[in-house]
């Protein structure tokens, strides 16, 4: 595999690099200078689907720091929630965080999780999944309890959990790919870098 694609990540989300590092992918973390706020802000002017707006950010992510990368196979991901008409961004204290998960308690939300792969500045490849996730009906003390252990971890997720840890217990369902609730859809992802001979077929 000397020969393979380089592979960058371009996203400073540690969930996602954890996903690659444990399937065994070499690549390099570089971050994108996309202001992704404004974008957000633009796109739901516009009435554009959640969908839409993370495939868009997935997508300037990955073709902002592909320039200049040569055959760098450059990642780009971004995820939107959304609870009924709702779309929520990552909670910025603990306060916030709180507020989070009694509006998603007893219902159900989506996210709304994209993935592209650019390379020397356009897109060849791009996947959207949405798993639906139902948070069961938990009591104020089990969510104090909940926010005390996990501490300012939850502040890294847009939903306020990590399904990977103690978050697992908010839940009552869960219908969707695990690794997309993650923040990044890796079966289809290792699929279309094994057609580019980036990871071993």
């Amino acid at each position: 595999m000397s020969d393979a694609p380089k592979l960058v990540l371009a996203s400073k989300s540690p969930s996602r690099a954890a996903v690659l590092k444990n399937a065994g992918l070499d690549f390099a973390v570089m971050p994108s200078a996309v202001d992704e706020d404004e974008i957000k802000l633009s796109l739901k002017a516009e009435g554009a689907p959640p969908g839409d707006v993370a495939t868009t950010l997935a997508e300037l992510k990955a073709v902002r720091v592909s320039h200049g990368m040569g055959e760098a196979l450059v990642i780009g991901g971004d995820q939107i929630m959304t609870c009924g008409d709702v779309a929520f961004d990552k909670p910025v204290d603990m306060d916030h965080a709180r507020g989070h998960l009694l509006a998603l308690r007893d219902k159900t939300h989506l996210l709304h999780t994209a993935i592209c792969v650019a390379k020397e500045g356009a897109v060849i490849w791009r996947h959207l999944e949405v798993p639906r996730l139902t948070m069961r009906a938990f009591s104020d003390s089990f969510l104090d309890e909940y926010l005390e252990s996990a501490g300012e971890r939850v502040l890294a997720s847009v939903g306020a959990y990590q399904l990977e840890g103690l978050g697992a217990q908010l839940f009552a369902r869960i219908e969707g790919d695990f690794f997309s609730i993650l923040g990044l859809p890796l079966l289809p992802l290792l699929d279309f870098l094994r057609g580019h001979g980036a990871v071993p077929r």
